[in-house]
């Protein structure tokens, strides 16, 4: 399969670098498109104001892969990709390995998620790749898996638009429990913003957040239609899937599909009791 790899660490972390080489050893066809430096927790954010620039890396991958270091944001990195720096769309958009969770509602702020949410808004399969710990080194097993997931993708490809975000749990890989098909849960913060001063003696903030553990995990919003061909068992089953952040504690692998589309049904349901037409 072509695939266009990205991430929000940066060219040089060694999540990107264990994932692409690993891709490539097993016979895939690589292009890595990532940010210069670090730019987690950046969103979808695009860079509008002022240019882009992209160089070729030589050197930290596999000889088999063409890498570029990308000025812009990791949206930007899988866009610059897709409409200038490869001749023809990949099979799939990869982003990873992260350095740290993208459980529950982090996927909302996570640059690793939303550069192959990219890939899913043009059309394309998403993956996002996590390793849930910012101080575990040991990427492989969630490399290894991709490489699996992949095997088996190219004979049953994600419908459209559908994004996997997988989080890996951070233990070898024989300690790992299994796989678990899971759904969006709910993370909350404590938000500390530190106060200092600079050698300038101007104040600046630093934010800072400590994970509440334990919390109550919100039931799941679904919307049945005919496009989605679901029996009585399937939207049962769907109704009481672990959610991710729960199913992580206990070492699953977590695969959650996601969509791009935010619309909240019962919104919708209020709204239209509130006859909000112009009188």
């Amino acid at each position: 399969m072509k695939l266009l790899i990205s991430n929000d660490d940066g060219i040089f972390s060694q999540g990107v670098r264990t994932l692409a080489n690993t891709l490539a050893t097993a016979g895939h066809t690589i292009t890595v498109v990532c940010p210069d430096r670090e730019r987690s927790a950046t969103g979808h954010g695009l860079t509008l104001h002022k240019p882009i620039r992209a160089d070729q890396v030589k050197g930290v991958f596999d000889p088999s892969i063409e890498a570029w270091a990308c000025s812009g944001t990791p949206s930007d990195c899988v866009k610059l990709a897709l409409g200038a720096l490869m001749p023809s769309p990949p099979d799939v958009v990869v982003s990873g390995i992260n350095h740290g969770s993208n459980l529950g509602t982090d996927v909302l702020y996570s640059g690793t998620v939303s550069a192959a949410m990219e890939g899913t808004i043009e059309g394309l399969p998403g993956i996002a790749l996590s390793l849930a710990s910012f101080s575990y080194q040991e990427f492989q097993p969630a490399a290894n898996f991709a490489r699996s997931l992949l095997d088996r993708l190219k004979h049953q490809p994600l419908p459209s638009p559908t994004l996997l975000n997988i989080n890996i749990p951070p233990v070898p890989e024989e300690a790992i429990a299994g796989v678990m098909i899971t759904r969006q849960g709910l993370r909350r913060y404590f938000d500390m913003f530190e106060k200092r001063v600079d050698p300038r003696g101007k104040t600046y903030y630093w934010l800072a957040g400590e994970i509440m553990e334990d919390v109550p995990q919100p039931p799941l919003e679904f919307v049945g239609t005919s496009q989605n061909q679901l029996q009585a068992d399937d939207l049962a089953w769907i109704s009481t899937a672990e959610t991710d952040v729960n199913a992580i504690r206990r070492n699953y692998i977590t695969v959650t599909p996601l969509q791009y589309n935010l619309t909240c049904a019962s919104g919708m349901i209020t709204l239209k009791a509130l006859n909000l037409n112009l009188d």
